[in-house]
């Protein structure tokens, strides 16, 4: 029983220093991730000033940012594990097989990110760009490491895979950047009556295109019958306006 007694001391003992020790670890772990935290999000201000000082492209700062982001935490937490205990070759070893086993699972995310790195070099379109893609369309917002964010005409944000707007960019098929020239054509249909006068209602549209604040007035306006439907004459205005103004001329 006394032998008992002296093992459980010795066992008691042992586990406080330990237990202290964790416990010191712990928080010290805790105070130089927050600080580092801190100090990561103040850095990467400070980056981000210098690019927009040197009028950098800006989906070129978003994605150097989210990529630095990501490398800087990953040094972070391999710094508060070391401060574990765990040793530095251990820690490397393990986030590479990681990295290694992450990146089998996330192929199609690997292709999205370089997929960003095809966008960002060929710049088939850049932040603040109005790009019509299949079914969707917007004006670019931001371009990260993995997806591309447009606003909608009616302010919706769409997230696109970078690595599906690379592939659509290089096989040239269903990326249409509507910002590239100076102006643009706005086509509105109207439906009139078989027995309407199709001269007066020519007249009529004609002088509503007019009417357009928006519209380029050096260019011409055109009014012409586009379709005989089953019940009603399609009258086409055609009109050109700047990029910015399409929405609102459109709607």
């Amino acid at each position: 029983m006394v032998n008992i007694m002296q093992q459980l001391i010795q066992y008691v003992e042992q586990l406080v220093p330990r237990g202290m020790d964790f416990i010191l670890s712990l928080a010290i772990g805790i105070i130089v991730f927050f600080v580092g935290s801190k100090l990561i999000k103040k850095l990467l201000k400070i980056v981000r000033r210098s690019m927009e000082k040197r009028e950098m492209d800006p989906g070129v700062i978003s994605f150097f940012l989210s990529a630095s982001k990501i490398t800087l935490y990953v040094f972070l937490v391999i710094i508060v594990a070391q401060i574990f205990g765990f040793a530095a070759s251990s820690i490397i070893a393990i986030v590479g097989s990681a990295g290694l086993a992450i990146g089998l699972a996330l192929q199609g995310s690997l292709a999205n990110f370089a997929g960003g790195v095809l966008i960002l070099i060929m710049k088939p379109f850049c932040v603040g760009d109005y790009i019509i893609v299949g079914d969707v369309e917007g004006v670019v917002q931001k371009i990260d490491v993995v997806y591309t964010t447009l606003t909608t005409a009616d302010n919706r944000a769409v997230i696109l895979p970078n690595g599906k707007l690379a592939d659509s960019n290089l096989r040239h098929s269903n990326i249409v950047k509507a910002t590239k020239e100076d102006r643009r054509r706005v086509d509105i249909s109207v439906g009139i009556a078989y027995d309407a006068p199709l001269n007066l209602a020519k007249e009529v549209l004609m002088k509503i295109g007019e009417s357009q604040k928006d519209r380029l007035p050096d260019e011409p306006i055109r009014v012409v019958v586009s379709e005989l439907g089953d019940s009603a004459v399609i009258l086409l205005i055609q009109l050109w306006v700047k990029p910015e103004d399409y929405w609102t001329t459109r709607w």
